[in-house]
């Protein structure tokens, strides 16, 4: 009888265990994943710019949007697709959202936040671009303004985007230019002087708070980051990010922006062995030893915990 009985309670907590566990991802509103440049959904329903991160958030409970805004286009022009965007989903999820954009998706986010503060219960950012990237800085640089080289590589550009257009159906409005001009120090500055929550800006490397009133409308904001470039030798986009990551000077980065620059909110950890692309889990999986999965589920459970 002591042993059925043990047995029994042994299969309680267990299944308890179980239940604690498939729920470890339920956030109170949906999660809505927000691509950077060059970004988008699916590509065919076969490439996802979140490689398999949605999955594991609604294996334990999440739901996942993942928004499909314009692969390249300024920020402002981005977050106001993606404020369109969340309508829906906010309105059939209990009225709100938690946005996690990676790279540009992050000033997107912060812009979609300000545009519709109602709708947004955090916006959190995955090396994201919130303070400008030195990248984008020499690459405006080295192309002269009203050049022919300027307007071919806008062609390509816009070329990009439309096959991303089609290959993920979408009809977003693309503009290499605009992408280019938003992404340097100066372009974020003025963006962050009209939408300003979560960005400390004292200093380039000055760190903010979670609780940020927008308009009236509390909002929580997050960020975490890898700060390295080179981080698996299997991984055919490293050598590329090794060489971009030289415009730093020595300072910690990602490959495409320093660690600083992705300060929003309360910083959740700059120390990560992960490069920019290693953030979504690209190359197809083929990253450093950090496991950035388990941020993003890790993440979910800190907003379920929140209330959000």
């Amino acid at each position: 009888m002591r042993r059925v009985l043990t047995t029994a309670l042994a299969s309680v907590a267990l299944f308890g265990a179980v239940e604690a566990h498939a729920n470890y991802t339920q956030t109170k509103y949906p999660i809505v994943l927000v691509h950077g440049v060059t970004g988008f959904n699916t590509l065919g329903g076969l490439v996802n710019y979140f490689h398999t991160i949605p999955w594991n958030l609604e294996r334990d409970g999440a739901k996942v949007y993942v928004a499909s805004v314009a692969a390249f286009n300024d920020s402002e022009q981005r977050g106001a697709e993606l404020a369109r965007q969340i309508v829906p989903w906010a309105t059939a999820n209990g009225g709100k959202v938690n946005l996690i954009g990676h790279s540009q998706g992050s000033p997107t986010s912060r812009v979609a936040a300000s545009l519709r503060p109602d709708l947004v219960a955090s916006v959190t950012s995955v090396n994201g671009v919130n303070k400008g990237s030195r990248v984008a800085d020499v690459l405006r640089g080295i192309v002269p303004p009203g050049s022919g080289v300027e307007g071919g590589a806008n062609a390509i550009a816009n070329a990009i985007g439309a096959v991303i257009n089609l290959l993920s159906g979408s009809d977003n409005n693309q503009d290499g230019l605009a992408a280019l001009k938003t992404l340097t120090t100066p372009g974020t500055a003025a963006l962050n002087s009209r939408h300003p929550w979560g960005v400390n800006t004292a200093s380039y490397c000055a760190k903010s708070s979670a609780v940020q009133n927008v308009r009236g409308k509390t909002i929580l904001y997050y960020s975490w980051t890898g700060n390295s470039a080179y981080t698996n030798v299997f991984d055919a986009v490293d050598p590329f990010l090794a060489i971009t990551g030289l415009v730093f000077a020595g300072e910690k980065n990602d490959g495409l922006v320093g660690t600083c620059s992705t300060y929003l909110g309360e910083m959740l950890g700059d120390g990560y062995n992960m490069n920019h692309v290693d953030a979504i889990n690209h190359l197809f999986g083929v990253r450093g030893w950090s496991d950035p999965v388990s941020l993003y589920r890790q993440h979910a459970n800190r907003l379920k915990l929140k209330g959000v």
